[in-house]
């Protein structure tokens, strides 16, 4: 069976991992396709060969590169007829032209496609997204939703096809994984954050509950974003900016980073169009064996299940009574720890999105007999 990915973020090596993975599989010949860069608004981001053993990758070039909605690989109907997929698997959103289009050159070749949808609100576009996405599930064979709710969603779109609910990537627990690091009781509270300073992350409720703490604290704050010079302020007005560091890390640091944390906080608020569609970094976190403190934001609650503790989005006094608690319950940090250790284990390594994904190619395979081609 061969399978073509077709993903902007490939061209990251940490994704590349599921891609590896699946290849593993010994009927399934992969071929990944990925842009040579991908414009963010910090900048951009050139492709990183890491994870690529097993599988061919075909680096493409893109149109409107940088703009989510609108790009689009112009090559790919060429490479198509280049490989003969039995499958074509496009990580992209339903709403997007770049699957729009791939789903369309797929199909005038009789080939099955998959999309994925990270989607968790019942958001109506206007057009040309709507005609977009309701032809993307009219024309693909099978959806993979990131969660339950992504799920629920597109049933209320009616999308009336297939759904697998597998999270988009997983995490490596070798690279991700725990450690035995001494720590003094008297030692402050390492507290840590990761992920873009904007405004639904929360972070400002972050740093207005460690001001609040009682016991002694370090705060670092893993990443970068438009709210870092107005945080900087706030951490100055609450008188701690002394215990604050604001740090941009590489992404191979960030294992080495979360293992120094006695706790990480996702504290993400709700907007009108969004809510936590995941929370990587829990998932990151929960790997090293870090205790994870969350809101009550999207899927946040149902990733930590029983392996954290959940305040209240915007509940500047929850947090700090959480945080208060981990200070002073050293056995409370080690269990939840362990659990959340054995949870990613469980259910979000690259090990067990890569086989969830297998199991729908192998699903998909016996039905992907030419179609009639349309429009």
């Amino acid at each position: 069976m061969k399978v073509m990915v077709v993903w902007k973020a490939l061209g990251v090596g940490g994704y590349q991992l599921k891609l590896q993975e699946i290849a593993r599989e010994p009927d399934i010949e992969l071929i990944g396709v990925a842009p040579a860069s991908w414009r963010e608004p910090g900048g951009s981001g050139s492709f990183e060969p890491l994870h690529l053993d097993g599988y061919q990758m075909i680096v493409s070039p893109v149109r409107l590169n940088g703009h989510f909605h609108f790009f689009f690989f112009p090559q790919l109907g060429q490479l198509l007829d280049e490989h003969r997929p039995d499958i074509l698997h496009v990580e992209e959103e339903p709403y997007n032209l770049a699957t729009f289009l791939a789903v369309r050159e797929a199909r005038k070749r009789g080939i099955p496609s998959i999309f994925f949808t990270w989607q968790n609100l019942a958001r109506r576009y206007p057009p040309p997204f709507s005609w977009i996405e309701k032809h993307v599930h009219r024309q693909s064979q099978w959806a993979i939703a990131g969660t339950e709710s992504a799920a629920s969603i597109l049933r209320q779109k009616g999308y009336a096809g297939p759904i697998s609910v597998i999270p988009q990537v997983g995490v490596d627990p070798e690279t991700y994984h725990s450690t035995t690091r001494a720590r003094s009781p008297e030692a402050p509270l390492s507290i840590g954050f990761g992920g873009r300073l904007v405004p639904e992350k929360g972070v400002a409720v972050l740093i207005e509950a460690c001001a609040r703490l009682t016991h002694d604290f370090r705060l670092t704050i893993l990443g970068d974003g438009p709210t870092g010079p107005e945080l900087r302020r706030l951490a100055e007005q609450r008188q701690i900016a002394d215990r604050v560091e604001f740090r941009s890390v590489p992404s191979g640091q960030m294992p080495e980073q979360l293992q120094k944390l006695d706790v990480l906080v996702l504290p993400s608020l709700s907007r009108p169009n969004w809510t936590e569609q995941f929370g990587r970094i829990l998932m990151y976190a929960m790997s090293c064996g870090v205790p994870v403190i969350g809101s009550t934001c999207g899927e946040i609650p149902s990733v930590i299940g029983d392996a954290g503790l959940i305040f209240p989005e915007g509940d500047v006094a929850g947090l700090t009574s959480h945080l208060e608690r981990l200070a002073d319950d050293t056995t409370l940090r080690r269990e939840l720890g362990e659990r959340g250790r054995e949870r990613v284990l469980d259910r979000f390594t690259s090990q067990r999105v890569a086989e969830a994904t297998v199991a729908v190619y192998r699903a998909l395979a016996p039905a992907s007999s030419p179609k009639t081609a349309g429009p």
